[in-house]
């Protein structure tokens, strides 16, 4: 006998008019489903009780039980459902309007006790009533000069729009106009001239099943383009009025990209950028429009770019809810008091935290309206009206005139709020429908926050609009996709479509253009393809979508981002030579073995992570496959089939910046002059390979968060970022507690060291080092091959598991003498990694009897140590801790 019952939960599934899947494990043992009568309560105002006596006050449908598991057209779109029992509805001619109010399923013995209750969810059901929804324009709309208002609530009583003109105090009662329902589920408004630049909410009655009872929800517009301060309002807005299209953005043409290889990506935060920047006017500093200023930062991007950097990546852009968009409201701590602390004091972090409700600072990972830049990126002058448009037009119109292409940072697999939360959108407007629950009904909140069900039809095509709407409106070129793995492949093909259907004709942009990268992490309740086939490393090939590699990265820093002790060492980071003695490294055996599997990673990895590239391995001295050299021990380390389908990359905002990292991993008493090579060794790795390369914001000059591991609500003070090259940020306290804590034994000791903090020369030589790398990427395609076919034909790793392999060097040979040739000067490149902190001799001998000498961008440039290295028929001498790169003209 059930002993409570909670109707807001949902163990019932309403997959298909006729089926419903109910879980097998919620009956008693041995209660057959047979033995029980099942009902379908639906009540369209709510008050259902399990318990009333009839005659009841709402509708009852009796349910039959069907035997066996569910039928297997149902099973392949819900494989997690396998097991459960199917329950048979009959024919409802009006089942779209049941599904407008509570829904709940009841299981009672003969003797009429209950067995079970639960609520039902129907979110699949919905997509199948409602299949023409997908085709709707939703948001605002403009005709003849007068706007309509659309929005999808197929569940909804009614649906009025509150509007308020433009100038009207918001405090007033706003003007009640009635929506009409179309047979789509879309609720519509026409209004007039008058409405221009008016505000607006939706008053959509509808059943919320936390509340179990009809509610009036007023909310902002899912499909809003432009908000109120503090998104409080939707606004009518007509993005194409002129006054929203600056000069630069409008005349500026996006710089080419001959292919997705070709990227080196910089991935930057927009408040970060130019917060700390005196060379900005002070009410510019932390937004857009500092993109559009002559400034240390704009001086420091157009440097990067006229070495070879193709794109900044952008963190989230798009209106959040953590952060206060009023600037006479935020709370910053005062800078003058946290320099005065010690470089390893606890004192930063408390007033950091103490901040944390009016805080300035979020990286902006907690999505409230996808369509709308973040207002508290924007100047004080421009959060009003259409301004924030304006402004983040302005960036990337400014960016594009540095030759910069612009990629987005996109959140589509959660949102802030979910339910009756306030700052719940979609959740208020169809409840139950965008967000993905589980079995029970339970909102899933495995990405932090609660999860999108982009699964769902309509949720998805919010994602394909969304990004549409920034291709054409604001003229991005690309889009990173966070927890990307949360996503199905059908969902990002359907978005590959979307773009590739743009054209400059029809459209003012060619949507083939946009590059498509993310995160293809395999966790949480859809890991293992159990809810559908993931958009993650190695399923997705042939779509020109690319993964982030975790393969490299880990090799060159050692470990892995969540180890419990972060001293790992890895090529980069003294495994190659210069152990740093901690225990969790292991025996000199261990840590040898350890540094040829991480070998064997970095030269699949150079070679685009391609799964049928072979080599020899340096690990077991035989041929192998990409997709047999292990990652972790069970993983395949080569999962793509060309080099654009992966994005290689040894730092990012998540975890220690690269400077931090190797502090952290490198012996204590390691001179600064080599931590500098080993930043420059390590970007050498990520830059020199076959596939697409982001930088973290700052790694190029040494950039510290004082060891954060997670910045995200650090405030300025720990994502502090210097383009005059000054302060790289250590020692700037112990990071907060909530991620580092645990750690805190570890980075106390480094942080007082005033050793380990680089001077402005040392930062000064790391940033012309690492333009020297830029430059070397850009001088040859055959660094860039972007056909599989000429890797697997140029690409060469001569030494690797021969008698002349060395522990700690990697030697890899391009060789354009092979295949369709790619460059005029150069038969062929050899680039020699030395990760000891020692110079080696490295014999190459299918390189005996060739001609070599250094690249005339080594041999010119910032690194006076690398001008000693030397080629003498196959013999290279190369300086440790460096990555030389030898040329053979034509």
């Amino acid at each position: 006998m059930l002993t409570a019952i909670d109707l807001g939960l949902a163990r019932g599934h309403w997959l298909a008019p006729h089926t419903i899947a109910w879980p097998r494990d919620s009956l008693a043992p041995g209660v057959a489903p047979a033995d029980l009568d099942w009902t379908l309560h639906c009540s369209p105002d709510g008050g259902i009780d399990p318990d009333r006596r009839e005659p009841l006050p709402w509708t009852t449908i009796p349910l039959g039980v069907q035997p066996g598991d569910l039928p297997a057209p149902l099973l392949d779109d819900h494989p997690h459902l396998s097991g459960s029992i199917p329950l048979s509805v009959p024919a409802l001619p009006d089942l779209a309007e049941l599904l407008r109010g509570q829904v709940v399923v009841t299981a009672r013995q003969r003797n009429r006790r209950l067995a079970d209750a639960s609520g039902v969810q129907y979110a699949r059901l919905l997509d199948q009533l409602y299949p023409d929804a997908v085709h709707a324009r939703l948001g605002v709309t403009w005709h003849d000069g007068s706007p309509t208002l659309r929005v999808w609530a197929p569940t909804a009583h009614h649906v009025d729009v509150l509007v308020w003109d433009a100038g009207r105090s918001l405090d007033t009662s706003p003007q009640r106009h009635r929506m009409t329902r179309a047979d789509d589920g879309t609720w519509a408004a026409t209004g007039d001239p008058t409405w221009r630049d008016a505000r607006y909410l939706y008053a959509v009655t509808v059943f919320a099943p936390s509340f179990g009872r009809l509610v009036e929800n007023r909310v902002t517009d899912p499909y809003s383009i432009g908000l109120t301060l503090n998104s409080t309002h939707s606004l009518v807005l007509d993005i194409d009025d002129p006054a929203l299209r600056p000069a630069v953005w409008d005349e500026t043409p996006v710089p080419p990209l001959r292919h997705p290889v070709d990227q080196v990506v910089y991935e930057l935060h927009v408040r970060d950028f130019s917060r700390a920047d005196k060379t900005v006017p002070e009410d510019l500093r932390g937004t857009f429009a500092a993109f559009a200023v002559d400034s240390d930062g704009t001086r420091h991007l157009r440097r990067l770019a006229e070495a070879g950097l193709t794109s900044v990546q952008l963190l989230p852009i798009f209106d959040y809810s953590s952060v206060e968009e009023d600037p006479c409201r935020r709370t910053v701590p005062d800078a003058e008091t946290l320099k005065a602390a010690a470089p390893d004091s606890d004192e930063q972090q408390r007033h950091v935290l103490a901040a944390a409700e009016r805080r300035a600072y979020n990286w902006g990972y907690d999505p409230w309206h996808h369509q709308v830049p973040e207002g508290s990126l924007c100047s004080e002058a421009a959060i009003h009206a259409g301004g924030r448009v304006r402004e983040a037009r302005l960036m990337v119109g400014s960016l594009h005139a540095m030759g910069l292409r612009v990629v987005l940072d996109q959140v589509y697999n959660h949102t802030d709020g979910a339910g009756q939360g306030g700052t719940s959108v979609l959740g208020r407007i169809v409840p139950g429908y965008y967000h993905r629950r589980d079995e029970d009904g339970t909102v899933a909140t495995s990405t932090c926050c609660p999860n999108v069900a982009t699964e769902h039809v309509m949720a998805g095509k919010l994602m394909v609009d969304s990004v549409v709407h920034w291709v054409k409106h604001y003229r991005v070129d690309g889009f990173r996709f966070d927890l990307m793995g949360h996503h199905s492949r059908d969902n990002m093909l359907a978005v590959r479509a979307a773009l590739d259907a743009l054209t400059l004709e029809r459209d003012g942009v060619d949507g083939r253009s946009v590059t498509l990268y993310g995160e293809g992490w395999d966790f949480g309740e859809v890991a293992g393809n159990a809810r559908f086939v993931q958009a993650t490393q190695g399923q997705l090939a042939g779509t020109q979508i690319a993964t982030f590699s975790d393969r490299l990265r880990d090799a060159v820093r050692g470990g892995g981002p969540f180890d419990e002790d972060p001293r790992g060492q890895g090529f980069a980071t003294g495994l190659a030579g210069a152990p740093n003695g901690v225990p969790a490294n292991g025996t000199p055996e261990v840590q040898r073995d350890r540094l040829l599997g991480y070998t064997d990673l970095i030269q699949l990895g150079l070679a685009g992570n391609l799964r049928d590239y072979t080599f020899v391995s340096a690990r077991s001295r035989r041929l192998v496959r990409g997709d047999e050299v292990p990652y972790k021990g069970i993983l395949a380390a080569g999962y793509a089939d060309a080099p654009d389908e992966v994005i290689t990359y040894v730092d990012a905002h998540d975890n220690e910046t690269l400077f931090d990292a190797l502090t952290l991993k490198l012996p204590v008493g390691f001179p600064m002059g080599q931590r500098v090579r080993a930043n420059t060794l390590a970007l050498a790795v990520a830059t020199l390979g076959q596939s697409p390369v982001m930088w973290h914001a700052g790694t190029d000059f040494l950039r510290s968060k004082s060891l954060d591991r997670n910045s995200y609500t650090s405030g300025d003070w720990f994502n502090y970022l210097d383009f005059t090259l000054t302060d790289n940020g250590f020692g700037a306290g112990l990071p907060p507690a909530g991620d580092n804590a645990d750690k805190w034994v570890h980075m106390r000791p480094l942080l007082a060291n005033p050793a380990l903090k680089p001077s402005p020369d040392d930062m000064r030589l790391a940033h012309a080092m690492c333009l020297d790398l830029l430059r070397l990427r850009a001088s040859s395609l055959l660094f860039r091959l972007a056909d599989p076919v000429q890797v697997r034909a140029k690409v060469s790793f001569p030494v690797s598991g021969t008698w002349a392999q060395q522990d700690g060097v990697v030697v890899m040979v391009l060789d354009d003498t092979l295949g369709e040739p790619v460059d005029e000067r150069y038969a062929s490149i050899v680039v020699v990694f030395n990760a000891n902190p020692w110079p080696v001799r490295q014999l190459v001998p299918p390189v005996v009897g060739q001609p070599c000498r250094l690249h005339p961008v080594q041999a010119e440039g910032a690194d006076r140590f690398v001008r000693a290295s030397r080629c003498d028929d196959g013999q290279f001498s190369v300086p440790g801790l460096t990555a030389a790169v030898f040329v053979r003209h034509r």
